[in-house]
């Protein structure tokens, strides 16, 4: 295959923290293998997130390559920011003249990257294709489904995303020797948050981390809430705390994002004191906490599967999630924000005996750029 031996651009489009966490993944693989592969990549930071605690450390202690461009959009109603992403990222794939955009999972990034691309007809590469949660009030569900439609190669996690594109009239071109958004490429490539877990395991203090710098002995569980849909409704906040004070018998170690340390504050919740609250914990904590913990509650679609990965159990307070095959196999269990619910789910909580392979065997990056090339076919 003579064209594998062209240097391709990638332009990558990353908005927010996580999605550097992941795109690190792929960074990391391409910067070690790009002249055989023949895959440069040119990695761009939309700014739609703006963290303080992406500085230089970060990107050392996480070996994340800096962007070569940041837009600097910053925050803003949905449509006034993904408009600025968009004709951002159109002007920048103008100049470039990249082969191909890869695009991660479901921000409002991600969709102004696909449109971007998809407008100046450069095929796009979506990482964590054909998740659903078959609720198209979220933006992320909104997000997700678009990319989806509009990419040439579709990057599925699992066999369930696979089966999700499959319900939407999404099949693989099978024999075409040039994918495109009409005859696309849809694979299972595993997850590559479990790569990336699995990566900053190895660079993880554990020991260290939970002992000396939050004090914890003995077994704990860790905690987090950031979705709009608990954090923005009083009621379900309440719901939620309601549950956990119950369950004083356990030690609760809670980061807490600002935001809703303030709302919190703002509706007089104030959580009982074996819910110890900490300030917001870095990637390489949070690897530690999953780690070290006997029990994840979140409602975070991304803690979800690092409890699985480090073989916890998991209770999500959510309605639904992308990731049914998690309840399916009774590693995680949805109890939204019914007070008796949650209880129940934590004192009844075991963790099952069997452990499956669902995400793959932690060589995503690897697959994704054999893809990209052509390598598989």
């Amino acid at each position: 295959n003579e064209g594998r031996f062209l240097m391709r651009e990638v332009l990558t489009v990353v908005g927010a923290r996580p999605q550097f966490i992941k795109a690190a993944v792929f960074s990391r693989h391409v910067r070690r293998f790009g002249d055989t592969l023949g895959l440069h990549e040119f990695l761009v930071h939309t700014g739609q997130h703006y963290d303080d605690n992406m500085s230089e450390i970060f990107f050392r202690e996480m070996d994340i390559p800096t962007p070569d461009v940041n837009l600097k959009v910053g925050s803003g109603t949905h449509g006034k920011t993904t408009a600025e992403m968009l004709a951002g990222l159109e002007a920048l794939m103008m100049e470039r003249k990249p082969e191909i955009v890869l695009v991660y999972g479901d921000t409002n990034s991600t969709l102004a990257g696909a449109l971007a691309a998809s407008k100046l007809h450069i095929p796009i590469a979506h990482v964590e294709a054909g998740l659903r949660s078959f609720m198209m009030i979220m933006p992320e569900e909104q997000n997700r489904r678009l990319t989806d439609h509009l990419s040439t190669w579709l990057l599925c996690p699992t066999d369930t995303a696979i089966k999700n594109l499959r319900d939407e009239g999404i099949k693989d071109g099978k024999g075409v020797s040039r994918p495109s958004p009409d005859k696309k490429r849809v694979v299972n490539v595993g997850d590559i948050m479990l790569e990336a877990s699995l990566y900053y395991r190895e660079k993880a203090d554990v020991k260290k981390t939970i002992n000396e710098k939050y004090g914890i002995k003995g077994s704990f569980t860790l905690l987090t809430i950031h979705r709009a849909e608990n954090t923005d409704d009083p009621t379900r906040l309440k719901s939620i705390f309601t549950a956990l004070d119950t369950l004083s018998e356990r030690t609760i170690i809670f980061p807490v994002h600002p935001r809703t340390r303030k709302i919190m504050s703002d509706i007089g919740m104030s959580p009982g004191r074996h819910i110890r609250m900490i300030d917001p914990v870095g990637y390489l904590e949070m690897v530690a906490l999953e780690s070290e913990c006997d029990l994840v509650l979140t409602d975070s679609g991304g803690v979800q599967k690092e409890a699985f990965f480090f073989s916890k159990p998991c209770i999500t307070f959510r309605d639904s999630t992308e990731w049914v095959e998690l309840v399916e196999t009774g590693w995680n269990t949805l109890v939204g924000a019914d007070t008796d619910a949650i209880i129940t789910a934590v004192r009844s909580s075991r963790r099952p005996a069997e452990h499956p392979i669902m995400y793959g065997d932690g060589r995503t990056a690897e697959k994704i750029a054999l893809e990209l090339v052509g390598g598989t076919r």
